[in-house]
C-alpha cells in the first residue's frame, strides 16, 4: 500500500488540480509540481517542490499524477520532449485524472506498460466544490494491484472510489457520468425556464421541486446558479462540450444513438457561438433562453 509521504508528482494545476495537489499535501505525501501555467502560490507555501518540467517530476516522485484538459494535453505530458516517460523508471505508477478519450487512454496504458510502469485512468466528478472538499468520486481503470497501492492517494482526494475494470474502462465511466450531468442541467433548465416564462417564482419552484421525485443534485447546486446568475465555473461548457464529443465519437464506433447527448452538445454549442464557453455548464440554460427570448431570472443589480 502506498503510504503517508509517498513521493507524488502532479501535473497540471488548473481549477480542479491545485484544491487536489494541496488535499495531497494536507494528507502528508511529498509533492512535486510542474504546470504550463503560473504555480499557484499556496501550493509552494504548503511545501509543494516546483519542477522546471514533467521529466523532473516523473524523476522525483513514485507516483506521477496528471490532470489537465484534453487527450492532446495529455500526450504531449505523457511523451512530449520533456515528457514523463523520458523520467520514468520501472515500477513507477502514472495516474491520468484527465477526462480524456477511452481508447487514447488504452494506448497510453500500453506505451506507459512498456516502460515497466503500472498506468491507472481515474477520471472524477464532483466539480471544482468536490476538488476542495476532497470529495471527489472517483472512476478507476486498470490493474487492481495498482489500483490497491495508490488507493491511499485517491482516498485524500475523493470519498467515492470505484475500480471499474481494466484501462480505459475509467475513462468509459466518465463518459456515461458526463452524458447524465449533461441531460439533467438541460432538463432543469428547461424545466426552470418552462416555469419562469409562464410567470411563476423559478426559485420557488425550485425549492418546492427540492423535495419531490424531480430533486436532484443538478436542480440543488445548477439550478440554483440558474437562478441567481452565477455562472463563474465551476466546469466550463467548453469542456463539457469536449466530453460530449467523446460520447458521440464512441457512438459513431460503437453504432450506437445518443439522440439526447446529441442535443445538449448542440445547446452547449450555441453557448460557445454566443462567446460563452468559458462559463460553469449550468450556462447552458442560456442557449434555451435565447432562443425563448426570455431569461428565468434577471440579472442581479451590480
Amino acid at each position: 500500500m502506498t503510504k503517508s509521504g509517498t513521493k507524488v508528482g502532479f501535473i497540471g494545476l488548473g481549477i480542479m488540480g491545485t484544491p487536489m495537489a494541496l488535499n495531497l499535501i494536507k494528507a502528508g505525501h511529498m509533492l512535486f509540481v510542474s504546470s504550463r501555467s503560473k504555480i499557484p502560490a499556496e501550493l509552494a507555501e504548503a511545501g509543494a517542490t516546483v519542477c522546471t518540467n514533467a521529466t523532473e517530476v516523473a524523476r522525483r516522485a513514485d507516483v506521477i499524477i496528471t490532470m489537465v484538459p484534453d487527450t492532446p494535453h495529455v500526450q504531449d505530458v505523457l511523451f512530449g520532449e520533456t515528457g514523463v516517460s523520458k523520467g520514468l523508471g520501472a515500477g513507477k505508477t502514472v495516474v491520468d485524472m484527465s477526462s480524456i478519450s477511452p481508447m487514447a487512454t488504452k494506448q497510453f496504458a500500453q506505451q506507459i506498460n512498456a516502460l515497466g510502469c503500472d498506468y491507472l485512468d481515474a477520471p472524477v466528478s464532483g466539480g471544482e466544490v468536490g476538488a476542495k472538499a476532497g470529495s471527489l468520486t472517483i472512476m478507476v481503470g486498470g490493474p487492481e494491484a495498482a489500483f490497491e497501492r495508490v488507493k491511499p492517494l485517491f482516498e485524500a482526494m475523493g470519498k467515492n472510489i470505484t475500480l471499474v475494470g481494466g484501462n480505459g474502462d475509467g475513462q468509459t465511466t466518465k463518459v456515461a457520468n458526463q452524458i447524465i450531468v449533461a441531460l439533467n442541467i438541460e432538463a432543469v433548465a428547461e424545466a426552470l425556464l418552462f416555469a419562469s416564462k409562464a410567470g411563476a417564482d423559478p426559485a420557488k419552484v425550485r425549492q418546492a421541486l427540492m423535495g419531490g421525485f424531480a430533486a436532484s443534485r443538478i436542480l440543488e447546486v445548477h439550478g440554483e446558479r440558474m437562478v441567481k446568475r452565477t455562472f463563474n465555473p465551476g466546469f466550463r461548457i467548453e469542456l463539457h462540450q469536449k466530453d460530449l464529443n467523446l460520447a458521440l465519437q464512441g457512438a459513431r464506433e460503437l453504432g450506437v444513438s445518443l439522440p439526447n447527448t446529441a442535443s445538449a452538445a448542440q445547446l452547449m454549442q450555441s453557448c460557445a457561438a454566443h462567446g460563452l464557453a468559458g462559463l460553469d455548464h449550468s450556462a447552458l440554460c442560456r442557449s434555451l433562453e435565447l432562443m425563448a427570448n426570455h431569461e428565468i431570472a434577471p440579472e442581479p443589480a451590480a
